[in-house]
């Protein structure tokens, strides 16, 4: 099958989740199925980033056997809502209705495929989930949700900056409080309310969960003058060893490319593509 004709073989549609809809991209398997994958995208433009490289990823793995949905979560692409209306927990049940359209159509074993903070809603969600988890994908994950967010309002302390010199900058802090006071912060053209920051920050940092199924986690590893970087950073270090010290089932991957989740133009690598689509074909489901 050429590279053509898996690309048509997506199916688009909305799947209706309350008073409104998802759009959702479903890239049935070829062949016998091996499982059921759901995407869990990145957070606000680090998924339009990474669209692309998500794409081609949902094909390679329907070309090995998985059937493989995408789903916009609420307030997010072409799906219902507004971003500014956004939480945590509507996006956990979002993937709950994913998973269960997943096994509607397909009845097979679910993994969930998270990139960035997308890995620590499947995470989260994981933990509750009405369908068992039986692998998870994880692509460059968050280490923490109260770091993460502290990045993502310096977007908007480097916007004051440059918009207003030094003496128009905000810190972090006093955006911090101004979220806890209720107020909605515009960051970069997105709607952050209290609520959504406030869940995302109180999150448990990455090495405090957990898992009970085996992990497939994607760690990017940049390049330097010199050649390839030396190696993980210590935050992933030090999570993945409290991982592997509880026994979880961990297999990390590390691929030399670019971090095309941030980077201004579309970046694909075809080292990470590889990568995950070899994990899945040798070890499967997590059998």
């Amino acid at each position: 099958m050429t590279a053509s004709q898996v690309a048509s073989s997506a199916e688009p549609f909305f799947l209706k989740i309350g008073a409104g809809q998802r759009f959702c991209l479903f890239h049935p398997p070829h062949g016998p199925c091996r499982g059921a994958v759901l995407y869990v995208p990145p957070f606000a433009e680090e998924m339009n980033r990474s669209r692309r490289i998500a794409a081609l990823q949902a094909r390679a793995l329907a070309a090995l056997g998985y059937g493989v949905l995408q789903l916009d979560l609420y307030g997010c692409g072409d799906s219902s809502g507004d971003f500014g209306d956004a939480r945590w927990d509507i996006w956990k049940e979002d993937l709950a209705a994913g998973a269960r359209w997943l096994d509607e159509r397909l009845g097979q074993p679910l993994l969930l495929w998270g990139l960035r903070l997308g890995a620590l809603l499947a995470l989260d969600y994981a933990r509750t989930a009405q369908h068992p988890v039986k692998t998870l994908i994880l692509w460059q994950p968050v280490l923490s949700g109260s770091a993460y967010l502290t990045q993502f309002l310096r977007l908007r302390t480097v916007g004051a900056l440059l918009a207003e010199g030094a003496s128009g900058h905000t810190g972090t802090a006093a955006l911090r409080a101004s979220l806890q006071a209720g107020e909605t912060l515009e960051i970069s053209g997105y709607d952050l309310a209290p609520e959504l920051a406030a869940a995302i920050d109180a999150l448990a940092p990455l090495e405090d969960f957990t898992p009970d199924c085996p992990v497939h986690w994607f760690e990017a590893l940049g390049m330097t003058g010199q050649g390839a970087s030396p190696g993980v950073s210590p935050g992933t270090a030090r999570a993945s060893a409290a991982w592997l010290q509880r026994q979880v089932d961990l297999t990390l991957h590390q691929v030399h490319c670019p971090p095309f989740w941030t980077t201004p133009e579309i970046t694909i690598s075809p080292a990470w593509l590889a990568a995950t689509s070899t994990a899945l074909q040798e070890h499967g489901d997590g059998h």
